[in-house]
């Protein structure tokens, strides 16, 4: 998923429990980045999988209005000496208004596909402060940093403290779904066979919205 796992969970810095500090003893201390514990866990990558696959069809429309922006453009230049001064008008508020409706539709699709990536990040997000809160305690520790918060500027940390990737285990087992029964299904008496299950056709791979085109204002 793209770098958007900003404002996730608000841990910049994790204190569990009510416990104090033990004055015979050095606080237990952790880090993580959450922003990659989120991305490269399970449901991470399937939401980002899904996102993309929801959002290619818009991201296909941008790309062949900025495609039809570019050629308007190009005919402009091409032709700038020999149209005549209103079919170059013409040419120019065509350019105008695609580049406009471009811009709308960009802004608009760029929102929601945000809105939804932020949807996934804080859904993943909240079940895996639970498995962190419970990692946490169970190793009794003080204080976990958030390593990925610009709030939270960690200059040096050893990487022996690091929790991160035994977060991402601990997160996938717990969320992972059932595996189907192995057992074959008893056999059934001689028919004939059911016509297989219809299923969705995958769609290709598709990246955030189109950025916009050269030129437009």
């Amino acid at each position: 998923m793209r770098k958007v796992f900003l404002a996730i969970v608000g841990l910049s810095i994790l204190g569990f429990g009510s416990r104090g500090f033990a004055q015979d003893k050095a606080p237990k201390m952790a880090i993580i980045n959450i922003q990659a514990a989120i991305a490269q866990s399970n449901d991470g990558q399937e939401a980002a999988r899904q996102l993309q696959t929801r959002f290619a069809p818009k991201r296909n429309d941008l790309e062949k209005q900025q495609k039809d922006i570019t050629d308007l453009q190009t005919q402009l230049r091409n032709q700038e000496r020999t149209l005549s001064d209103e079919a170059r008008t013409r040419l120019m508020r065509q350019v105008d208004d695609k580049t406009k409706a471009f811009n709308r539709s960009n802004e608009d699709a760029t929102a929601e596909f945000q809105q939804a990536e932020q949807d996934a990040i804080n859904e993943i997000g909240r079940k895996m402060m639970g498995v962190l809160d419970e990692f946490a305690k169970k190793n009794e520790f003080s204080v976990v940093l958030d390593v990925s918060s610009p709030q939270t500027p960690v200059l040096f940390a050893d990487a022996s403290i690091d929790i991160t990737p035994k977060i991402i285990e601990l997160y996938n087992q717990a969320t992972a779904k059932p595996a189907a029964s192995a057992t074959p299904a008893p056999a059934a008496a001689p028919a004939a066979a059911p016509p297989a299950a219809n299923r969705p056709a995958t769609a290709p791979p598709a990246a955030p919205p189109a950025n916009r085109p050269a030129g437009a204002p």
